[in-house]
């Protein structure tokens, strides 16, 4: 009897789980109807239950009392791993996280296949850590025992482009040279492959794959950089000490701009800090506004605000977000100019990665034939014009944003294990 599998996209933002039935791919009901699942976990300390995706988010806005984790594929490869947080009157091991989070993609998974799923390809970035092969399979090795852990006997790998590479394949009439851009929440990675109608029924595709290359560029770094850029030096960020002497320490403003660092501002020594950098600030009242959110606990909120505003400006010059405080309205407006201007050095890094996609597969940009554009970060404009203007000849295709690698990867589990 073949083995029941699936294919797993636990990404740094949202989560697709994907099977295959009568030979086509889908995607599995992660929420409701909803397909793709936000990253996200909170743990409700009024009902002591754990809630994911977009309720986790929903409680953590309606300001129930608990603790929600964002961006947790990002502690992959670094020492958060191995260390424990604080949640309620517990010490859990981030590990321990990661693992209720792939558990619950599994009952989703177990429930859509009707039985018990025991084999599994998980996507992963080209590299999870830059420039460091180490800590890089460090990261892999982590989240296959995590896997293990709930109830994964056979765990595989794939690049998530080489997934999205699967899943593009499916449309093409004739051979082409495709450079797969998967640009997520936390990484930009892509892969140069042939793909044609023929190519797609081999089971062993490694001679088909010219290169892969990959940078820890992604859509929550875009986020920090565009709040570090335009929300925090309305809270302080930047401006002098009383003698002006210098400016504010930075430390605390670079954690409310971080997704995964934000829980760090929720302490006692976080609040005396704050408190010691308002006195000494020449303009405190803009402090203020920093401890507000702060003792409010509004520093996600904040986050999910700017995330939203970048998410707006893929289609308009520009847009505003806007706080509730305790004593004001904090408005914020943001143009696309300010955008672009704030992600300059990371979209250059990600051109510069996609040089060296075709420099290592030994072509010349015009070989490559088409461009085929997955994740929520390649609506980007910036993003869109780095990776283009560098292939003048090829054609761009936008895939399904946040469903075509989990689609491949359940073509990928099919083919390694069906």
């Amino acid at each position: 009897m073949r083995p029941i599998s699936g294919g797993i996209d636990f990404g740094t933002s949202n989560s697709t789980v994907g099977i295959v039935e009568d030979g086509s791919p889908r995607l599995v009901a992660l929420e409701g109807e909803h397909v793709t699942l936000p990253s996200a976990v909170f743990f409700n300390f009024e009902d002591d239950r754990t809630y994911y995706g977009r309720r986790a988010i929903e409680d953590y806005t309606a300001h129930v009392e608990g603790r929600l984790m964002r961006a947790l594929k990002s502690v992959l490869g670094t020492a958060l791993i191995r260390e424990k947080t604080r949640v309620k009157a517990r010490s859990m091991a981030f590990s321990d996280i990661l693992g209720g989070f792939v558990g619950h993609l599994k009952q989703r998974l177990d429930m859509a296949r009707g039985a018990p799923v025991e084999h599994v390809v998980l996507g992963r970035p080209v590299h999870f850590v830059d420039e460091d092969e180490n800590q890089d399979r460090e990261a892999q090795d982590e989240l296959e025992k995590v896997a293990h852990a709930q109830g994964f006997r056979h765990v595989a790998f794939q690049f998530e482009p080489i997934a999205a590479a699967l899943d593009y394949e499916r449309g093409v009439r004739g051979e082409e040279l495709a450079l797969i851009a998967d640009i997520g929440g936390g990484t930009s990675d892509f892969s140069i492959i042939r793909v044609s109608p023929e190519r797609a029924k081999a089971t062993d595709r490694r001679a088909d794959i010219l290169a892969n290359a990959g940078v820890h560029v992604g859509g929550t770094d875009f986020d920090r950089l565009l709040s570090v850029a335009r929300v925090m030096p309305e809270l302080g960020y930047l401006t002098p000490t009383n003698d002006g002497k210098r400016n504010l320490p930075v430390s605390y403003f670079f954690d409310l701009a971080t997704w995964q660092r934000i829980n760090l501002l929720y302490s006692n020594k976080a609040m005396t800090d704050l408190r010691q950098i308002r006195y000494q600030a020449a303009r405190p009242e803009l402090v203020d506004r920093m401890i507000d959110i702060v003792t409010h606990r509004q520093g996600h909120a904040l986050a999910g605000k700017v995330e939203a505003a970048k998410i707006a400006l893929t289609d308009r010059e520009g847009t505003s977000l806007s706080l509730e405080l305790t004593d004001e309205t904090l408005v914020v407006p943001v143009s696309g100019r300010d955008l672009a201007q704030a992600i300059e050095h990371a979209v250059e890094r990600i051109g510069q990665t996609v040089a060296r996609a075709v420099a290592d597969a030994g072509l010349k940009p015009a070989q490559i034939d088409t461009v085929f554009l997955t994740g929520g970060s390649t609506a980007v404009p910036a993003v869109q014009r780095s990776i283009l203007d560098r292939l003048p000849e090829a054609k761009a295709v936008a895939g399904d944003m946040f469903g075509s690698v989990g689609l491949g990867l359940a073509l990928d589990a099919e083919r390694k294990f069906g």
